[in-house]
């Protein structure tokens, strides 16, 4: 197939919206815009599914010819260097300027003076792309049009951020269509400059409210992921002159052959370690943390969407060309080291948003542990858990954000029996947090399937990791589930929902994506995810039997009906005006009781989080350590060695 415009426009779509968002400043217009345009994005992308279907579900490659697209994309570069070094100057922060310099002058050598590579088409279309973009559409979008009534009340809220959404909204527009070129890319020269961008789009929304905190975390992102771009140039540059290529197909169809074993070796352990960055595992989790600090909106699309969903996808594409390998060693490790230490330490967290910060770091976990055993069992797993995470966590940081303008708290103490004071809002937290943690969806079947193949492979410690990391997320998960349907100790303050239209639409489609995720699991499974497993490893297996699968459907659709049934039961508690028990007899307003001696006392009702012992400030810097010292050995060792 020769070109597909549908492509570009996809790429080149959202940057010309995010161009209109920043130079108009009427918030109606700037708003049907945003609607227009991210409308149309889901529609292009639906447009690109069936051109792919009624393709036969084949491979498509394209763009061999990309002369000038290749000086758009080096000019690109340029730029970007350009605005991280100006505002890496503005704000002392010289070092980091550094670290976009290097790269890119490196890169810009090996496309002008280098060496010649062979022409390749740029554009690769299979079903690991598809899915990439249907994600990136339809979740960014949503997450788009959910941010124009947030950032309305968001701004009421927060007087003391000046209101910049004419740049908030640009930002969100240029992240997607990096990230559309980033998936649908074969070159690697294209790919690192959409990674490039990611990296400078995440580091702008992270410090969106130029408060001294918001600037702080932005460069510490900043400087993580450009940490990871040097390493992905270098991957790139060496990969390149030693070969003539720049194909990331052609990487790791070499890697999988043993065809110049040394070369495949170091590209695909330096871009490995990129991808760490970009996926925030330890020791660089941090910055993923740190992106609290920006709106939700911004939080939602680095989580859920986009910027982690770049280094997952580029694991999963060299995932055939780690297995059995000590670079799939090393990035197993670190995965389900990340896995375990970070469920730990959600345990600690109250705040809603570092709760689901710390699950997305542990879940990125589990994703990169299964991509480096490299296994087809482990390659299905990580897929659906990338799927069920891109859904559940973008419905879940929407929710406590709209929870959050309501409340005026997301701490989840806060959040005591929601169920019977925002119900819509609470309805859709316990979809997204059942589409995390229970069975047979999200988390569950993914380590499961995870557990099985370590242990078929007969590694202990990642086993270790699994089961204990699959123990704490339970707990956390549980205690924030267990405070939304609590019914004790409910105060009779009226709360009024102020969550706007456009927010309840995508907090609606989001769940109804979630039931529907459920209810079609198997035939997902059966006509997709076993197809694109078999497409990279050249066979695929059956995880679990269709009619076990089916069973579990009926199981999961079930548990929807406790916060059902446990609203309706406490409405008819309310209205026949049962308190509820204490140790003693109820006041009546099931906050306090008189007790043995007549006394009245405050019933206090709370989760423990064990904030002394695992909490971030206990525990992140000696797991930054460990991992530190694991990446730097490791990789001395995989690079010395086969370089020797």
């Amino acid at each position: 197939m020769g070109n597909l415009p549908i492509v570009p426009f996809l790429i080149i779509f959202p940057m010309v919206i995010a161009f209109l968002m920043y130079v108009v400043r009427v918030d109606k217009i700037r708003s049907a815009i945003a609607y227009v345009g991210s409308g149309t994005i889901i529609a292009a992308v639906g447009v690109l599914v069936y051109i792919w279907i009624d393709g036969g579900c084949n491979p498509i490659n394209l763009y061999i010819e990309t002369k000038y697209a290749d000086y758009a994309i080096l000019a690109g570069e340029i730029i970007l260097m350009m605005v991280v070094t100006f505002l890496s100057f503005k704000y002392r922060k010289y070092w980091v300027s550094l670290l976009s310099i290097v790269p890119t002058a490196a890169m810009v050598w090996l496309e002008l003076a280098g060496p010649e590579v062979r022409e390749i088409e740029h554009i690769c279309i299979d079903r690991l792309s598809i899915l990439m973009c249907v994600i990136v559409g339809v979740i960014g979008s949503l997450i788009i049009i959910y941010a124009v009534g947030y950032m309305h009340g968001y701004h009421n809220h927060h007087k003391e951020v000046k209101d910049r959404r004419f740049y908030f909204f640009m930002l969100l527009f240029l992240f997607l269509g990096a990230m559309f070129g980033f998936v649908l890319s074969d070159s690697l020269l294209w790919i690192d400059f959409f990674w490039e961008l990611t990296s400078v789009c995440s580091f702008l929304l992270i410090g969106y409210t130029r408060e001294e905190e918001a600037i702080q975390n932005s460069f510490r992102a900043l400087w993580m992921n450009l940490l990871g771009g040097v390493a992905l140039a270098v991957g790139i540059i060496f990969f390149a002159v030693q070969t003539g290529t720049v194909s990331l197909h052609e990487l790791v169809d070499m890697a999988i052959s043993g065809t110049n074993p040394a070369v495949t070796t170091v590209a695909v352990a330096l871009i490995a370690f990129a991808a760490l960055t970009k996926a925030a595992q330890l020791p660089f989790s941090t910055w993923l943390i740190g992106a609290m600090v920006a709106p939700t909106p911004s939080s939602a699309l680095l989580h859920s969407a986009t910027m982690v969903k770049a280094g997952i996808y580029v694991l999963l594409r060299l995932s055939p060309a780690m297995t059995g390998t000590m670079t799939g060693t090393m990035i197993a490790l670190i995965g389900g080291f990340t896995f375990l230490a970070t469920s730990i330490m959600a345990i600690a967290q109250s705040d809603g948003k570092k709760i689901l910060a710390f699950s997305t770091i542990s879940n990125l976990g589990l994703m990169v542990a299964c991509a480096g055993v490299g296994t087809p069992e482990t390659m299905w797993a990580a897929v659906f858990l990338m799927v069920f995470h891109a859904i559940s966590k973008s419905l879940l940081f929407q929710d406590v954000g709209a929870t959050e303008n309501s409340l005026h708290s997301r701490d989840v103490e806060d959040m005591h029996g929601l169920l019977y004071i925002m119900p819509k809002l609470a309805a859709f937290m316990f979809i997204g947090i059942a589409g995390m943690f229970l069975a047979p969806f999200g988390m569950l079947i993914s380590k499961w399937s995870a557990l099985r193949a370590s242990v078929d492979e007969r590694n202990v410690i990642l086993v270790l990791f699994i089961v204990f990391g699959s123990a704490t997320t339970s707990l956390y998960w549980t205690k924030w589930m267990g405070k939304l349907v609590s019914h004790t100790h409910l105060t009779e303050e009226k709360i009024k929902d102020v969550t706007r239209p456009t927010e309840m639409f995508s907090l609606t489609i989001h769940a109804i994506l979630m039931i529907l995720l459920c209810m079609l699991f198997p035939l997902l499974s059966q006509i997709y995810v076993n197809p694109l497993v078999e497409d990279m490893f050249g066979t695929a297996m059956n995880v679990l039997p269709d009619n076990i699968l089916i069973v579990l459907v009926i199981i999961i659709l079930l548990v929807f009906a406790v916060p059902v049934l446990a609203y309706v039961y406490s409405r008819k508690m309310t209205y026949n005006r049962k308190g509820s028990y204490m140790n003693g007899v109820n006041f009546g307003d099931n906050r306090s009781f008189v007790d043995s001696f007549g006394e009245r006392k405050t019933l206090w009702l709370s989760n423990h989080y064990y904030k002394d012992f695992v909490g971030k400030r206990k525990l992140m810097k000696p797991c930054q350590i460990f991992t530190t010292a694991v990446l730097i050995v490791m990789l001395a060792v995989i690079i010395g060695g086969t370089l020797s």
